[in-house]
């Protein structure tokens, strides 16, 4: 399977374009961002997990991040509530289940280099936030590995960004609230990838917006 697989092109997909699909395991459905291959692939998705289902042990081959978005996602190493991120390196394994509150997790597959042996979680309820390069701006760092930047940007409404580009390209996932550009507006559960060199002038409203956002990892 090939779904917005060219990483020179801009994707935008918004949550009344979400198609839910099954997965292997009952109880467990996907929404496929991007993806390039069949059950074991390079793939960016949202993951809903219902009360008390569970998938199958796996290795992660190409690593595995995550943050958690709603309910509590929990494996055999424990429990992680909505506002974890995970990182799970090449070669780490896990049984992942949920509980009564189910989960919906944001997962991004066989994105890792081979020399990226992070591994941990991290609360990003409890961490402190620092400012931005703008007023109005506070970031929250989650990892950084050569080119490859991921952290939580919190924007207070009526904050505008300067003009820039991409190096390496640029994905969000709004977590909350709305975030605009020139080239449009992004409700929360909006995803966005931008390619390689890309620009743009992002900027809020009245709402604000909270966004996860990873830099740097599409020069391939």
């Amino acid at each position: 399977m090939k779904l917005n697989a060219d990483f020179n092109q801009r994707v935008v997909i918004r949550p009344e374009e979400y198609q839910w699909r099954p997965s292997p395991m009952a109880g467990v459905e996907r929404m496929m961002l991007d993806r390039i291959g069949d059950e074991v692939a390079r793939a960016t998705s949202l993951v809903r997990y219902e009360p008390n289902s569970q998938f199958s042990p796996h290795t992660h081959d190409g690593g595995e991040e995550i943050l958690v978005l709603e309910g509590v996602f929990s494996d055999e190493h424990g429990d992680y509530p909505a506002g974890t991120y995970m990182r799970n390196p090449i070669g780490t394994a896990h049984k992942p289940h949920v509980g009564e509150a189910g989960a919906l997790i944001f997962v991004k597959l066989h994105q890792f280099h081979k020399n990226d042996k992070a591994h941990f979680t991290f609360d990003t309820n409890t961490s402190a936030w620092h400012q931005g390069l703008v007023d109005g701006l506070t970031v929250m760092p989650l990892h950084n590995f050569d080119s490859e930047n991921v952290a939580l940007v919190k924007w207070a409404p009526n904050t505008q960004f300067n003009p820039h580009k991409h190096w390496g390209g640029e994905e969000i996932f709004v977590l909350d609230g709305v975030f605009y550009d020139d080239h449009g507006h992004y409700p929360k559960g909006t995803w966005i990838r931008s390619p390689h060199l890309s620009q743009h002038t992002p900027f809020t409203k009245e709402e604000g917006a909270l966004i996860f956002v990873k830099t740097g990892h599409l020069l391939e």
